[in-house]
């Protein structure tokens, strides 16, 4: 319980809030975000009460409240705070120095669990799946995205801040998922059946 409250307080030290990507781009991104979320709920508002449709409606409920949940996130920056809460445990618990290996297996699990993870809910989804599939895997991309971001490995880092056809290589990983989403939530909202 101490080396957690030590942790916590070494990273609300070196962590404040702040706008996290203060870019036009950036803030292209969180009205993205923002669109999708409220896309998703119209979409979800949009389905009936029963069976499938009742499965469908609780996708698109979720999927908003994850959207709408990173439009915030994008903005306040909230997953530097998770990787100073690494990066001072790891520095308190004497890891600091063999931080690579963790930052690599993180990565690992993150791709294996993301994997594994679309793939049980394509299985818990497949009566809707046709229908929502596009948002599904947009929705995976994206929070993977994130969560291997927040890792804030160096290989990563240099990667995602590198700059292709004038435009920054985060920018181009970060807005697919949510505009995938945004596509199969807008049609579905309008009563459209993607298949």
């Amino acid at each position: 319980m101490e080396l957690l409250q030590t942790t916590l307080t070494c990273a609300f030290a070196r962590w404040s809030p702040g706008l996290g990507d203060n870019h036009p781009v950036g803030w292209l991104t969180v009205l993205v975000y923002l669109a999708a979320g409220l896309a998703s709920a119209r979409a979800a508002l949009g389905c009936g009460r029963e069976g499938a449709e009742t499965l469908e409606r609780r996708f698109w409920w979720v999927t908003s409240a994850i959207l709408l949940s990173l439009a915030v996130n994008k903005q306040l920056d909230l997953q530097s705070l998770l990787t100073m809460v690494a990066r001072c445990h790891a520095s308190l618990a004497g890891w600091y120095g063999e931080r690579r290996g963790f930052q690599r297996a993180f990565i690992w699990l993150v791709a294996g669990g993301s994997i594994a993870f679309l793939g049980l809910l394509a299985l818990l989804l497949r009566r809707i799946l046709g229908r929502i599939w596009l948002a599904l895997a947009g929705l995976a991309f994206v929070c993977s995205f994130v969560l291997i971001r927040a890792a804030s490995f160096h290989q990563m880092d240099g990667l995602i801040g590198s700059v292709a056809l004038g435009v920054k290589v985060n920018w181009l990983l970060e807005l697919p998922g949510p505009l995938l989403v945004l596509a199969v939530a807008w049609h579905r909202g309008r009563g459209g059946n993607p298949a």
